[in-house]
C-alpha cells in the first residue's frame, strides 16, 4: 500500500476540486480525520496494516462530495475502487476501505474495531479546541444548501446531536470525551443567550419602531399644520409637492400627501422591501389621519420662526420615522428608482426635484416665500441628519479575541461585513506581564444600527472577547451601507 502517495494525490484533488460552499466537508476536514484515525489506532494498538487501511478509508470517506452531496458515501466508494488499485491496494483491502466508508453514514452503527475507530475519528472534532471553527463551517455549508434556516435552529440541532453522540472506543473517550462535554456546555450557553436576545430584541424593536412612527407622524403633522400650511411655506420632496398642489389647486393636504406617496410606496415594495413598504404606507396613512382630525394650533406668523421651527419639527418627524425603518417622504425611493436608469447620484436627483419645487414656489408665491422655504428645507435636512445619526453614524469596531478565526468567519459570512485584520499580541496583564500570545486584531466599519447584532455574534463565540467602538465622521468605499438622504 502506497499510502503517502495516495494521500498527496487525494488531498490535492480535494483542495482544487471541492465546491467552495463546502466549508465543513473540505480538504482540511479530511486531513484532520486521517490524523485522528492514526492517533486513535495507535492508542488502541492495532496492527500497522489495519491502521493504514483505516487511514485510507478516512482519506476517501468524503471524496464523494466532489460530485454528490446526498449519498456521497456510495460515490466515495466508487472513487476508492477506481483509484486505490493504482497505488498497490489489493482487492480485499479496497473492499475493507469501502465497508469502512459506508459505516460513517449518520447515524453511525459500527460493529468491528476498525469501524469504531473510523467513526470516532470522523466526529473527533466534537472533543477538540477546534470545535467552534468546524461547527461554524458546517452551519454555513448547510445554510448554503438550504438545509438549515437560522442559527437558532442550528444551535438546537447541535445540542441534540452532541448530547446523543458517544465515542465507541476507549481511546477516543480518553482523548476527546472531557472536552466534548465542555463544548456541549458552551453550545447550551450560546443557545440560551441567543434565545433571550432574540426574543427581547424582536419585542423591544417592534415596540420602539411603532413608538418612533407614532411620535414622528404627530410631530410632522404639527410642523405642517402649526407652521407651514397656514403661512404658505413649502418643503422639498414629496411633502413639498403636496404642499404646492394644496396651495395651487386647494386639494385637501391629507389626501394629497397619501396619494402622492402611494406610487412611491408601491415602487419601494419591489425596489426596497416588503417591510419598508408596509411601514411607510402605515406611516403616511397615519399622517393623513392626523392632518384630517387633529386640531393643531397655528403657532406663529413670524416668517423666520416658521422657517426654522417648521423645518425643525418636520425634520424631527421624518427622522423618527427613518429610525423606525420607513419614510414619511417617498422622494428617496423615486431618486433610487431614477438612479438605476441614469448616471445621476441620488443626491443630484433629489436636488433637481427640489429646485423645480422652489422655482414654482418663487414664480407663484414670490421670491421671499421661496427663499424662506429653502431655509425650511435646509433646517429639516440638518435636523434629520441629527436625529438619524444616533443610529446611522458609521462606527469603527475593534475586536480582540482568542476565537478570532471563528469571529472573522461569522462577520464576513453572516453579517456580510468587510474586515481588516492586524497582527498583534494579547496578554501583558498586571502580575503576568511576560505572558502573551499572538492574535488577530479584527477591525470593521458598521452602522450603529448593526452594533448590537455584531456584539451578539462576537459574545456568542467568545464571551471574554474585548470589543470597543468609536464613531467615524467620514467614511466611503468598501462595503459601507448608503446613508439616508432627505
Amino acid at each position: 500500500m502506497q499510502f503517502d502517495k495516495v494521500y498527496s494525490f487525494i488531498i490535492q484533488k480535494l483542495e482544487q476540486e471541492l465546491p467552495k460552499h463546502l466549508t465543513y466537508h473540505d480538504a482540511e476536514h479530511t486531513a484532520q480525520v486521517v490524523k485522528a484515525a492514526g492517533t486513535i489506532a495507535d492508542a488502541t494498538g492495532i496492527p500497522e496494516e489495519d491502521k493504514l487501511v483505516i487511514c485510507t478509508a478516512a482519506l476517501f470517506h468524503d471524496t464523494g462530495f466532489l460530485t454528490h452531496y446526498q449519498g456521497h458515501e456510495e460515490e466515495s466508494c466508487r472513487i476508492a475502487r477506481t483509484c486505490l488499485p493504482q497505488f498497490e491496494y489489493s482487492a480485499d483491502q479496497v473492499q475493507t476501505v469501502c465497508n469502512l466508508i459506508m459505516v460513517t453514514k449518520v447515524p453511525q452503527t459500527p460493529v468491528t474495531m476498525l469501524e469504531q475507530i473510523l467513526c470516532d475519528a470522523d466526529l473527533h472534532y466534537l472533543g477538540t479546541n477546534g470545535y467552534e471553527s468546524r461547527v461554524n463551517g458546517l452551519f454555513n455549508e448547510l445554510r448554503a444548501k438550504g438545509l438549515i434556516r437560522d442559527r437558532g435552529e442550528w444551535l438546537k440541532r447541535q445540542i441534540a446531536f452532541v448530547e446523543n453522540h458517544r465515542f465507541f472506543t476507549k481511546a477516543a473517550n480518553e482523548l476527546y470525551a472531557a472536552l466534548k462535554e465542555k463544548n456541549l456546555r458552551g453550545v447550551i450557553r450560546k443557545r440560551t443567550y441567543h434565545q433571550s436576545n432574540r426574543m427581547g430584541d424582536t419585542f423591544l424593536s417592534g415596540i420602539k419602531d411603532w413608538l418612533y412612527i407614532t411620535l414622528g407622524v404627530i410631530t410632522a403633522g404639527f410642523a405642517l399644520k402649526g407652521f407651514l400650511v397656514p403661512n404658505r411655506f413649502f418643503d422639498g420632496g414629496v411633502t413639498g409637492i403636496s404642499l404646492l398642489l394644496h396651495e395651487l389647486y386647494h386639494f385637501n393636504l391629507a389626501y394629497t400627501i397619501v396619494l402622492a406617496n402611494l406610487p412611491l410606496i408601491i415602487m419601494s415594495y419591489f425596489g426596497v422591501g416588503r417591510s419598508f413598504a408596509f411601514k411607510t404606507f402605515i406611516c403616511v396613512l397615519l399622517l393623513g389621519i392626523c392632518l384630517l382630525f387633529v386640531p393643531y394650533p397655528t403657532i406663529t406668523s413670524d416668517k423666520l420662526l416658521i422657517s426654522i421651527f417648521g423645518g425643525f419639527f418636520l425634520g424631527v418627524g421624518i427622522g423618527l420615522t427613518m429610525r423606525a425603518g420607513c419614510a414619511l417622504d417617498g422622494v428617496e425611493v423615486l431618486a433610487l428608482y431614477t438612479r438605476r436608469r441614469s448616471d445621476f447620484t441620488i443626491t443630484e436627483i433629489i436636488l433637481g426635484i427640489n429646485i423645480i419645487i422652489f422655482a414654482i414656489a418663487a414664480f407663484k408665491f414670490g421670491m421671499e416665500t421661496a427663499l424662506f422655504s429653502v431655509l425650511t428645507y435646509f433646517t429639516a435636512s440638518r435636523t434629520i441628519d441629527y436625529v438619524v445619526e444616533g443610529i446611522e453614524a458609521y462606527t469603527g469596531v475593534t475586536i480582540i479575541s482568542g476565537e478570532s478565526e471563528t469571529i472573522k468567519h461569522r462577520l464576513v459570512n453572516e453579517l456580510g461585513r468587510g474586515i481588516t485584520v492586524y497582527k498583534g499580541e494579547r496578554g501583558f496583564l498586571p502580575g503576568n506581564y511576560e505572558v502573551s500570545s499572538a492574535c488577530d486584531i479584527i477591525f470593521t466599519v458598521i452602522t450603529r444600527m448593526e452594533l448590537r447584532k455584531l456584539k451578539n455574534v462576537v459574545y456568542e463565540t467568545d464571551p471574554k472577547a474585548f470589543v470597543f467602538a468609536n464613531t467615524i465622521r467620514e467614511a466611503s468605499g468598501g462595503m459601507l451601507k448608503r446613508r439616508h438622504v432627505h
